[in-house]
């Protein structure tokens, strides 16, 4: 069922007789084409994984902080920032949230969100539960409960304050958080006054939540780090509509204001004792993600087109998911009897090797699968 066209808007009516450009855009491509598959942002996806990785595996816990620096030098230092590569996470999924739910009825956004994280993520929290069983008779850590194991199947093991079987899912309370309350603006159909709309209320809300006193404002709001799914949003607005729009730049560096405020209390959260991390760094870097965002949003990247980025950007979700429990574990059992070097480059790459098997033998069947399930509509009598 094809959504009714958005009425003219200002900045929109400039070629083919009158018409509104998005309208003019649907003429031109037929509502059941696919869609153009942007490989830099897969690209993106994979270096951001990586990036975390290298945080968790390079880090003094596992060595020790005199020898973390001996070992790995100039790593060891750029790698106590590989943490922000959560927020190129959030700024990438409000970018391709909103792209692909355009044009897709309410259920159709849902089911393809189900679709999307389900089977890979009910996989690898199987997956990471049962190793670290395994290793909690090995080695002597604590390994999950069973009831642990069956919480973190829901994905919301946040809110009903229920351990994650890895630290790394954190970030998947967030992300539910951001998919539910878009919802609203996809049920009514995206249109870009609508998203933009969207868009002011979701900041005025952030804005205000702090002081509100009112727990649930607070948890939807997620004014930490809304300004960054904000930010990928106006992104794709530019990237739809063209450089020419003034409003999603305008919102976007009401973002970047926002977050470069939240980004301390996020590097205080990241900062141990010891660690000499420094919240300018913080602040450039994330303003470099802005930077290679907008190059996206404008055309300048899209030349990295090669086939391979796609299976990269595949990977980098299990890798997520698989990486950091299991792996910091096995690194930090092996690494007084392995070279270190060595180590990192083999749990990296078995990490990688394990995310590609996810994705190839987990993620694509299983997906599909559970796509005829939903799309299945019941026999009337």
């Amino acid at each position: 069922m094809s959504l009714p066209a958005a009425p003219p808007e200002i900045g929109d009516l400039r070629r083919g007789g009158g018409q509104p450009e998005a309208v003019i855009r649907q003429q031109r491509t037929p509502a059941s084409s696919p869609r153009p598959r942007l490989r830099v942002l897969d690209g993106l996806r994979i270096v951001a994984a990586v990036v975390v990785l290298s945080a968790h595996y390079v880090h003094p816990a596992i060595w020790g902080r005199t020898r973390n620096e001996e070992l790995f030098g100039p790593v060891a230092t750029a790698s106590r920032y590989g943490w922000l590569g959560v927020e190129l996470f959030f700024m990438i999924s409000g970018f391709v949230i909103c792209m692909s739910a355009w044009g897709r009825p309410l259920g159709g956004y849902l089911r393809s969100r189900v679709v999307r994280l389900g089977p890979a993520y009910w996989f690898c929290a199987l997956a990471t539960g049962t190793v670290m069983a395994v290793c909690a008779d090995v080695y002597g850590v604590k390994g999950p409960t069973l009831s642990q194991t069956l919480s973190n199947l829901t994905m919301v093991q946040t809110p009903l304050n229920i351990p994650s079987l890895d630290p790394s899912y954190w970030t998947l309370w967030s992300e539910a958080r951001f998919y539910l309350i878009f919802a609203v603006v996809a049920w009514k159909g995206l249109t870009y006054r609508r998203v933009m709309n969207f868009c002011w209320i979701w900041t005025v809300a952030s804005i205000l939540a702090p002081a509100s006193g009112l727990p649930l404002l607070e948890t939807l709001a997620n004014q930490t780090y809304s300004p960054l799914f904000i930010s990928g949003i106006c992104f794709y607005l530019i990237r739809r509509e063209g450089a020419r729009v003034g409003e999603p730049w305008i919102l976007l560096g009401l973002s970047w204001l926002l977050t470069q405020r939240y980004m301390a209390d996020i590097h205080g959260w990241n900062t141990r004792p010891g660690d000499k991390l420094s919240w300018e760094v913080c602040v450039v870097v994330v303003t470099c993600f802005y930077a290679l965002m907008a190059a996206v949003a404008l055309g300048k990247l899209d030349r990295l087109d090669w086939r391979w980025l796609s299976v990269a950007g595949a990977m980098s979700y299990p890798l997520y998911l698989l990486h950091q429990q299991v792996g910091v574990t096995l690194l930090e059992h092996w690494s007084g009897d392995v070279d270190p070097y060595v180590l990192i480059v083999s749990m990296t790459g078995s990490m990688l090797l394990a995310s590609y098997l996810v994705v190839r033998f987990v993620e694509r069947p299983g997906s599909a699968a559970l796509k005829r399930m939903l799309e299945r509509r019941p026999v009337r009598a």
